[in-house]
């Protein structure tokens, strides 16, 4: 079981690694490599996996509603904490809610379960980054509408996807390949982004941070649980919401803070301390997955 948790986690935190050590001594044009990433590779990567007719993703709808409740219902449970401590709330709950499925959940999935779990891990992403730019923004700016806030790459690469899924289209197989390959560069470039981001951790609102790494993957792994005896999901999907669930705050969050200047200190502690954390949170989880023979 020790050999399965490092076998997974040591790929992720290596190319975490190699962005750090690269960003320490250069400065690379992060938010160009996060854009590019988002308007192309992404949306190839999850068009590919949605279009692919060997994914049936009706099978996947029990799970998208699991991961739906999970994010939601994070800031739910956590709402009365914030209030009890006087935290502003469109500074703690945001980061708390919206989880790291991309930079982290997809690689870590598919190191964990192998590329099985790719169309669970695009279907968990999916339903988080679509809850992220439209409750997660109203929750910051409750005047922007809904249908410019959704005006993007991967959520028109979902539709077409779906749509050619559903609808039973066939794609030639060099078309699949191709975005297949284009697509798996997201997934490096992501770890490699939030290496360099994790260079940028602010000590100054540890007590907040420390507090966000606890309550996050505590919040979705309480979500986690009543989801799963509800729901009669495969193995496999078990699995992947155990580890979606624990995840830590996306890196999303700080970028977005800082778009609507909503303390973004405090968010950059929150979600970098929260990512840190995870180190000790994912072994344990990984290991009680692996220890209950869901795959």
């Amino acid at each position: 079981m020790v050999g399965q948790i490092l076998s997974t986690l040591l790929p992720v935190f290596l190319i975490a690694g190699c962005g750090a050590l690269y960003g320490r001594y250069r400065t690379p044009d992060i938010r160009g490599l996060n854009v590019l990433n988002m308007e192309l590779f992404v949306p190839m990567l999850v068009f590919s996996v949605l279009a692919d007719q060997k994914a049936p993703l009706q099978d996947y709808a029990h799970l998208a509603l699991a991961g739906a409740v999970v994010v939601l219902g994070s800031g739910i449970v956590l709402y009365p904490l914030a209030k009890v401590l006087k935290l502003n709330l469109k500074t703690f709950l945001p980061p708390m809610m919206f989880n790291n499925s991309g930079n982290m959940g997809i690689p870590l999935l598919v190191f964990a379960f192998g590329d099985a779990a790719l169309p669970a891990a695009i279907v968990l992403f999916i339903v988080e980054m679509l809850l992220h730019f439209s409750i997660g923004l109203h929750m910051l700016d409750p005047h922007t509408s809904l249908l410019k806030r959704l005006r993007l790459p991967i959520v028109f690469a979902s539709i077409a996807g779906l749509s050619v899924n559903l609808g039973g289209v066939p794609l030639p197989e060099w078309l699949l390949e191709t975005l297949n390959m284009l697509g798996g560069v997201c997934i490096p470039l992501m770890l490699f982004a939030l290496g360099v981001r994790m260079l940028e951790i602010d000590f100054s609102d540890w007590k907040i941070g420390l507090l966000g790494a606890i309550a996050c993957p505590a919040s979705g792994l309480l979500l986690a649980w009543p989801m799963i005896e509800l729901m009669n999901l495969p193995g496999l999907q078990v699995a992947c919401l155990w580890v979606f669930a624990a995840l830590p705050p996306a890196v999303l969050n700080y970028m977005v803070a800082e778009q609507y200047q909503q303390e973004p200190h405090k968010v950059a502690s929150l979600v970098l301390l929260s990512n840190l954390g995870s180190l000790v949170v994912m072994p344990i989880v990984l290991g009680l997955v692996f220890a209950q023979g869901y795959l």
